[in-house]
């Protein structure tokens, strides 16, 4: 089966001043090439903060597979996909996307792939017909037959008609997302990259975009990989599972490879929240974090 993705012993970290500059110098505590500040921080000699996001990551995605990578924010899942998508480049290893690297010939990697995230921009003045359409025209797509996909990809996707050609100021964040993931699907990339795609959404909205995330591999052929902390989101979409935490990955299977790891308590199968827990010892959400989803 044909790779098309492959990643290599993939390091990425970010330096920033450990404080700021009127008060360097006045640690007195040693400065060791590298001092130990939490399990994916280092100190260099030089006083300044490394966040190791990325931790020698080695993986491949084959044609058709819909790969998860689970783990909690700061596990290195969204940095990830940055670096999968040519955002940014590695400092060490090597990705290679349907034979292409993600370095040397990032602008064939780019015709190939196409990325949602979280934080999806757009013209809120305008409709979401019309961001798609501008969307469109960068692709070279021709106006009359993508006016009707556009349609028929929003109405898939829970939309009313009248919120399709309304501005977009006036749509819930989870409209929003909505949107986001028609974007993406509307160029029908070979490789897709879903960055958290059902943050925001509620259940009935969960549930219809991982229905036309399936379409896609199944009738499309789309690879797709998926970053998530939805336990539920993960074993229902994934063939295969990374587990990430403080940018590692320190297991990776089929859902029920995972939870293979994991002895059975009182004759109950574990739950893969049971096995990040048994990994890492972590929760895989901070009840903060769940919270503030619920205000939201």
């Amino acid at each position: 089966m044909m790779n098309v993705i492959v990643v290599e012993n993939v390091s990425k970290q970010f330096k920033k001043p450990l404080e700021p500059f009127w008060q360097r110098g006045k640690n007195t505590s040693p400065t060791a090439a590298e001092a130990e500040n939490g399990s994916n921080e280092v100190i260099t000699a030089n006083s300044r903060r490394c966040v190791i996001a990325v931790n020698d990551v080695s993986f491949n995605v084959v044609k058709g597979e819909i790969f998860g990578v689970l783990g909690p924010n700061g596990g290195g899942k969204s940095t990830l996909i940055r670096l999968l998508s040519t955002l940014m480049i590695p400092d060490k290893g090597k990705i290679v996307v349907m034979g292409f690297d993600i370095v040397k010939q990032p602008m064939q990697v780019q015709q190939l792939i196409n990325r949602v995230s979280v934080e999806a921009s757009f013209f809120k003045k305008l409709s979401p017909l019309e961001n798609l359409m501008y969307g469109a025209r960068l692709y070279g797509m021709e106006s009359r037959q993508t006016r009707k996909q556009i349609f028929e990809i929003l109405t898939r996707l829970g939309l009313e008609k009248s919120t399709i050609t309304s501005p977009m100021e006036e749509m819930s964040r989870g409209m929003q997302q909505k949107v986001a993931i028609a974007r993406a699907l509307l160029s029908k990339p070979k490789l897709l990259l879903l960055d958290e795609p059902t943050t925001g959404l509620d259940p009935r909205s969960k549930r219809e975009v991982q229905a036309v995330v399936r379409e896609m591999r199944d009738r499309d052929g789309t690879t797709i990989l998926l970053t998530t902390h939805d336990m539920a989101e993960a074993e229902a979409l994934c063939d295969r599972i990374a587990i990430m935490s403080t940018g590692k990955v320190i297991a990776l299977d089929t859902p029920a490879g995972l939870k293979k790891l994991v002895k059975w308590k009182n004759d109950v199968e574990p739950s893969l929240e049971d096995v990040f827990i048994e990994l890492t010892g972590k929760n895989l959400v901070n009840r903060d974090e769940e919270e503030e989803a619920e205000e939201e």
